[in-house]
């Protein structure tokens, strides 16, 4: 059906490595994995196999959850994109009541990533993480329009009034760094 590798640390995991939870859920304990060190695991590859028939209609969604902690969505898989590399963000473990609340059952208390064949459209993003990236990109990118504006910008009653030509000058000094620069960019997606 599927399998997962997290490169650099593991060899190709199949389904069988995953507790089934019903027909659609599946649970990896990173305990038995990893142990306490989940949150050393920062990639995840998954991927459909060739056997595997997933309706067009659905997707393989991939969940994280730290120990204590509700499970948070992070990437998936359908028949158009039947493997991906996603990163893994875990959440912040749950607090110290929510963890002894669940004290009684110990598994609980590990961290898991869970699985499930879920409806595509009821899915935000297939990649959580690629979104954020994106998101964060067009903030600094913002940011540094906003900074560069607001060195030319004069102040007329309760308006503030920048050149006509501020973003053409702007854009042309943004291109003239990254070509100087390689790094420039890269620096805004940090």
């Amino acid at each position: 059906m599927f399998g997962v590798v997290f490169p650099n640390r593991s060899f190709p995991l199949d389904i069988s490595t995953f507790t089934q939870i019903d027909t659609f859920h599946w649970v990896l304990d990173m305990n038995h994995f990893v142990g306490e060190a989940y949150d050393q695991i920062s990639e995840m590859c998954i991927f459909m196999l060739n056997n595997f028939n997933l309706p067009p209609d659905k997707a393989l969604a991939v969940y994280l959850q730290s120990p204590g902690s509700a499970f948070v969505f992070c990437g998936a898989v359908t028949l158009a994109r039947p493997s991906a590399v996603l990163s893994l963000q875990w959440p912040e473990p749950g607090s110290a009541a929510q963890m002894q609340l669940t004290a009684g059952d110990s598994s609980s208390l590990s961290a898991k990533i869970g699985v499930s064949v879920e409806d595509i459209t009821a899915l935000r993003s297939l990649d959580v993480v690629a979104e954020r990236r994106i998101e964060k990109l067009a903030m600094k990118v913002g940011e540094n329009l906003f900074n560069f504006m607001q060195s030319f910008c004069g102040v007329d009653g309760s308006k503030l009034v920048v050149p006509m030509d501020i973003l053409d000058r702007w854009f042309k000094k943004f291109q003239e760094k990254a070509k100087r620069d390689p790094d420039f960019i890269k620096s805004f997606a940090l």
